[in-house]
């Protein structure tokens, strides 16, 4: 079956990531195109470095065509906010990368998007994912990828320019030139290394690279950038005597940062620091835009500054809904994929990279430094994440437990309230939460939990998985 989350469609590759179930997707987004009246105008679709990407990209490619749908195609693999901001770009009704993003090396997948650059809302992505499944071999017309390339129906292009230009113009080229960092790059054997040395080089950083090659099995590492995955990184930040260390997931949508002392930063802080320098060091205003699963200390900074910030689902595309709809400055979440106002409506690791360097270079602190200002000023908060792997049947008992008897452990504090907004999310007095939903992407539920320090953080999540029945390891 195809099943688009909160991130797209991800599937095990061989299982549900097939040719035949890549070419239903193809076609259920053309038919659509085909009743809207947009198919004329376009497609563009791009692709990472996983295992088939560029093979699945052909095979959707091919049915795109063969519907009449002029088709753009990325020939170089690229980040996934390059696509979206083509989207924007050439001003198209519709886009896709070929992408599983941080899911282990056996997935791949399909992102899609809308116009403007934006992630497709699940109301669209629900209809295609629909039509694809109803959606026989015999209703699917395709074209040779060689024939319509030769044709004309579909065409290489290479966006990069005016993608890395869009973000060149919006970052202070000459405070970083004046400071010149040393900056450590680990793409995880991803897709950003070429776009984040065009950058700094042209800034005129210091650069040092680690894991630059191309594995589709990245490293045997999960491609995502958190403490256990970026060790290697910690210690070239500190070999290097370099100012930070800056990673990318497999797709560059979303990053992980090491400050100058090789320590991680986590992604709630890097939020958090970004939204302060935006406020009070360039003097922007603005709402802030965080899922229900990202720090409190968000608001912190925003009712500071006299702003506000608004809390929404899992799932960019609702971050993206929420800057819309308040004109916010930032959005983001606790996975580090972030969005400023005025660039594309998606995440993208590539400019909130961008910005954290400018913000080192402008404010001529380091990122130690400017973690301690933050806490000083707002107080610390401490989040601890956990997720556990489910079968069917133990996803059936939470479902029940969780969702339909809404039943509570004791927590051994006063609740404010209990929101059921997406998950369940409990809010306490003292200003700590902690909250238990389903992944969107895999067969897991993942719990998270804030407070003054990680002990009392750890503490929530362990009573909550006592509750659950589910093993805990502090």
């Amino acid at each position: 079956m195809i099943i688009f989350g909160t991130g797209g469609w991800r599937s095990i590759i061989g299982e549900d990531f097939t040719k035949d179930n890549i070419r239903r997707v193809a076609h259920a987004v053309a038919q659509r195109m085909i009743r809207e009246g947009v198919a004329k105008e376009g497609f563009v679709i791009g692709y990472d470095r996983r295992f088939l990407s560029r093979e699945a990209a052909i095979w959707f490619s091919e049915v795109m065509a063969g519907e009449g749908i002029p088709l753009s195609f990325v020939n170089l693999s690229a980040p996934t906010p390059q696509i979206m901001f083509t989207v924007k770009n050439m001003n198209l009704p519709y886009g896709a990368a070929i992408t599983a993003s941080h899911n282990p090396a056996v997935y791949n997948g399909i992102k899609l998007f809308t116009r403007g650059g934006r992630d497709a809302v699940q109301e669209i992505t629900d209809a295609i994912a629909a039509e694809a499944n109803a959606a026989s071999e015999s209703e699917i017309h395709s074209v040779p990828f060689e024939i319509a390339l030769t044709d004309g129906r579909i065409r290489y292009i290479d966006p990069r320019d005016a993608y890395l230009d869009s973000i060149m113009e919006r970052i202070d080229i000459a405070a970083i030139r004046r400071r010149r960092p040393r900056i450590v790059l680990d793409p995880m054997f991803g897709v950003s290394l070429n776009g984040l040395m065009t950058i700094f080089y042209t800034a005129r950083c210091d650069i040092d690279v680690i894991n630059d090659r191309h594995d589709a099995f990245f490293g045997r590492h999960l491609p995502a950038p958190n403490p256990e995955t970026l060790v290697d990184l910690q210690h070239a930040v500190a070999e290097h005597t370099a100012d930070l260390g800056i990673a990318t997931d497999g797709d560059a949508d979303r990053l992980g940062i090491i400050d100058e002392t090789g320590t991680y930063i986590p992604a709630n802080e890097v939020l958090v620091l970004l939204y302060y320098y935006l406020l009070k060091y360039k003097g922007w205003k603005g709402d802030a835009v965080r899922n229900i699963a990202t720090t409190h200390l968000l608001d912190r900074v925003a009712e500071a500054f006299g702003q506000h910030c608004w809390e929404v689902p899992v799932g960019f595309k609702h971050i993206s809904s929420g800057m819309d709809k308040h004109d916010a400055l930032i959005g983001g979440e606790s996975s580090c994929g972030l969005t400023v106002r005025g660039h594309i409506s998606g995440k993208d690791g590539l400019y909130a990279a961008s910005l954290l360097v400018e913000m080192v270079s402008v404010t001529g602190k380091p990122l130690s430094r400017l973690v301690a200002e933050i806490y000083d000023t707002f107080g610390e908060m401490h989040m601890a994440e956990y997720d556990w792997g489910l079968t069917v049947s133990s996803r059936d008992t939470l479902q029940h437990t969780l969702f339909e008897s809404r039943a509570l452990p004791d927590f051994g504090r006063k609740i404010d309230h209990v929101s059921y907004l997406d998950g369940c999310k409990v809010y306490f007095e003292d200003g700590s939460w902690i909250i238990a939903r389903f992944s969107g992407t895999e067969p897991r539920i993942r719990c998270f939990a804030e407070d003054i320090n990680m002990d009392s953080a750890k503490a929530l999540v362990h009573r909550m998985a006592d509750f659950m029945q589910l093993p805990f390891k502090a």
